[in-house]
């Protein structure tokens, strides 16, 4: 069973491989040709409300099926998968951070959405990591870009620098949050460029480990109180082979979601940008949706085989 699997994603893969380019960097081919191209009988998952979509191997990056792939949108806190990557590229996780003054109210000034974390408290980069991209803190956004930027502009720097490094060329960081500051529309990304970090950060351990919990703790210690936080990542629950990866919320993006599964042995990155102004779930079923599409002919093929 998963050797015919291995073996159809590869087919797959290579066929894609063919005939859009080598990944996610090659210049990638229009809607009408993608569907084409692909094994799949259907045009395209029906009744998707996002106004921004795309599909991509987990493997190659390359794009199966999307809707404005190229198309700049804001992004929310899917920009807190950046701010994770250069934490992460830092390879000084344990290092002590010290939450600043500065952090909550930087989240309450913007509406954003908090880990908790309490002005002077210590905690290590990995676990503030998870306060991150868990409950999405801002506050943890904050604490982590000042003290990885150096300082929020350092650290803004070092997330434009490696979104150039990866070729995201539609895509700019202005807060390491993603909140709508200085406007609605200063950190702004496509589709395209989205899986294509997607499939980037899921190649680290560490984020593919953070971001795959639902839950994780926090003990109180001699400079920090105990946390307790629970995933936002409503696939993650609900949706079976969901190993991550992030949620995203303001009224100029609505509500988005960045995801990967891996069902049959094959993974897919999908990401779904303003899928309703108001209800996460919108986000997730628009997931579910491009899931279903790719995963239905895929899983049937393989039932028929086993028999």
């Amino acid at each position: 069973m998963r050797t015919f699997a291995r073996v159809l994603h590869v087919a797959i893969a290579c066929v894609l491989l063919v005939s859009a380019g080598h990944g996610i960097a090659a210049a990638a081919p229009t809607a009408s040709a993608v569907r084409t191209q692909l094994p799949w009988t259907a045009t395209g998952p029906d009744g998707l409300r996002a106004q921004g979509a795309a599909l991509a191997d987990g493997l190659t990056g390359t794009v199966l099926w999307s809707r404005e792939a190229h198309t700049r949108l804001p992004i929310a806190s899917i920009a807190k998968v950046m701010t994770a990557v250069v934490v992460i590229a830092s390879n000084d996780l344990e290092r002590p951070v010290t939450v600043p003054a500065e952090a909550a109210g930087y989240c309450a000034g913007h509406n954003g959405s908090t880990a908790g974390l309490a002005a002077g408290e210590v905690l290590t980069g990995r676990q503030l990591l998870y306060g991150l991209l868990l409950p999405s803190g801002c506050d943890a956004a904050y604490a982590l870009a000042e003290a990885y930027g150096p300082g929020q502009q350092g650290f803004l720097a070092r997330m434009n620098d490696t979104a150039r490094v990866m070729g995201l060329g539609n895509t700019h960081f202005a807060d390491p949050s993603g909140l709508p500051y200085p406007t609605d529309h200063a950190t702004f990304s496509t589709p395209a460029d989205l899986v294509a970090l997607g499939v980037r950060a899921m190649a680290l351990p560490v984020f593919r480990e953070i971001v795959a919990a639902r839950d994780f703790v926090v003990p109180a210690g001699a400079a920090n109180r105990e946390h307790h936080w629970s995933t936002t990542n409503r696939l993650l629950r609900e949706y079976p082979g969901t190993i991550g990866i992030k949620t995203g919320n303001t009224n100029a993006a609505g509500h988005c979601l960045l995801f990967e599964t891996v069902r049959a042995g094959i993974p897919l990155v999908g990401v779904v940008l303003h899928s309703s102004d108001t209800s996460s779930v919108e986000a997730k079923n628009d997931a579910e949706r491009m899931l279903n599409w790719a995963y239905d002919p895929i899983v049937g093929a393989l039932g028929s085989a086993a028999r």
